[in-house]
């Protein structure tokens, strides 16, 4: 695996019909496709979305700030939807019962 500690990497987007360019680290960008892939819309426009949402904010954040917050709320938000590993379950549940 290619090292996450990697300046960022200027791409270009486009938003409501402007072109803009927004700088994420390349870790970003991996994150952007996937999730763009997995709701099944093109990277423009999940950008837009997050714009949109970005806007309506007491403060907007910088572009390229709002799309990292963005993938870090939704990876947060998908780790609590999974239930909860504990630790040595999978080897307690594959032992045969104990008998005295």
């Amino acid at each position: 695996m290619a090292t996450s500690y990697h300046p960022p990497v200027k791409r270009s987007v486009e938003i409501a019909g402007h072109k803009t360019s927004i700088s994420l680290e390349p870790l970003f960008w991996r994150l952007l496709r996937a999730a763009a892939e997995e709701e099944g819309v093109p990277i423009n426009a999940l950008v837009a979305r997050i714009d949109l949402e970005r806007i309506k904010a007491d403060v907007p954040p910088g572009l390229a700030s709002a799309v990292r917050l963005w993938l870090a709320a939704r990876a947060l938000d998908r780790a609590q939807q999974q239930p909860p590993e504990r630790a040595g379950d999978e080897d307690f549940e594959h032992r045969a019962p104990e008998t005295e």
